[in-house]
């Protein structure tokens, strides 16, 4: 088929590969410019070098204008492909080509629309995570679906983990839905919509770390931001520390979150949960910390004395 594409990031960049890989025509390429976007530096392959080397037109753009649309219309597309474009697309654009367009989303939907679907799914505990192909409509993210692929989330992976492992999906993913659209042989299943969730983007306050959170819940923020996603941080004596290796303490240990308590294995006790008072909660065990030099720490040896608190 024809194709046009709009991507960016590592998403679009295996997206376009999978369509080059396919044999399809990929008629035209639009993406963004770089970015200096904390979460845009990172997973940051070309899609514009990628079409370059392959001859494909590439327009440039953090949002479409009447010279893509333009395009568009010259490149004449049976179809168009969408990954990681961070703009709406109006329906000028979306319902051009025959066969409308095809978005790629990398959380299982209805669930995590919207923006940074992984770190949020791993922040509330979703035992599983996947990407959607589905057909764009005048709602984000809320197209008929046409194929989803799913992986299992382990008990200690992290979001990038996650990224690895659901990056891998999209080549074949793409491949086989475009087969089934060529074909004729798809009827895309409605989304229901009772199911539906839906995501900012991310920014850096998002990492700050809530004490009043149950301990098994900020070990999950810190997971949900590995490197070289921004660290989850809390400030320590009025600098900023951020948390790299965490998990959840064996004892139960009672006061005020926040509280900088008591060495425990190879880690320091911090207390969390906001009814912590009771001592009935586990405590977050801190076993790394980051300064704000970028030096990494052992907790044991950065906290040397029990006692103050995290967050002020």
């Amino acid at each position: 088929m024809r194709v046009a594409m709009f991507g960016y990031q590592t998403w679009g960049h295996r997206t376009l590969r999978a369509l080059l890989d396919a044999g399809h025509e990929v008629t035209l390429v639009v993406t963004h410019p770089k970015s200096e976007h904390a979460y845009e530096k990172i997973w940051s392959d070309s899609v514009a070098e990628l079409a370059a080397e392959h001859g494909v037109p590439v327009i440039e753009r953090n949002r479409p204008d009447d010279e893509v649309v333009a395009r568009l219309k010259e490149a004449q597309p049976d179809i168009i492909v969408a990954n990681n474009w961070r703009t709406w697309l109006p329906p000028e654009i979306f319902n051009l080509p025959p066969h409308g367009t095809l978005n790629v989303h990398d959380s299982l939907l209805p669930a995590y629309a919207g923006f940074s679907p992984l770190i949020w799914a791993l922040i509330n505990g979703e035992k599983e995570v996947g990407v959607t192909a589905h057909m764009m409509d005048d709602e984000l993210d809320a197209g008929g679906i046409v194929l989803q692929r799913a992986i299992e989330v382990g008990p200690r992976d992290t979001v990038t983990d996650l990224f690895h492992r659901t990056v891998d999906l999209i080549g074949p993913l793409v491949a086989d839905a475009l087969s089934k659209i060529e074909s004729g042989a798809v009827d895309p299943v409605p989304q229901d919509r009772s199911k539906a969730s839906f995501f900012h983007k991310r920014s850096i306050e998002d990492s700050r770390i809530d004490w009043t959170w149950p301990a098994a819940d900020i070990d999950l923020l810190v997971r949900a931001q590995s490197d070289p996603y921004p660290n989850a941080f809390t400030t320590h004596k009025g600098q900023t520390l951020r948390i790299t290796k965490t998990s959840v303490s064996q004892g139960r240990y009672g006061g005020t979150p926040g509280r900088i308590f008591i060495p425990e294995g190879n880690g320091v006790v911090i207390v969390a949960g906001a009814d912590a008072r009771f001592g009935k909660n586990h405590g977050l065990l801190v076993e790394q910390v980051r300064l704000e030099d970028g030096t990494d720490l052992a907790a044991t040896d950065y906290f040397k004395t029990m006692g103050g608190y995290l967050g002020r």
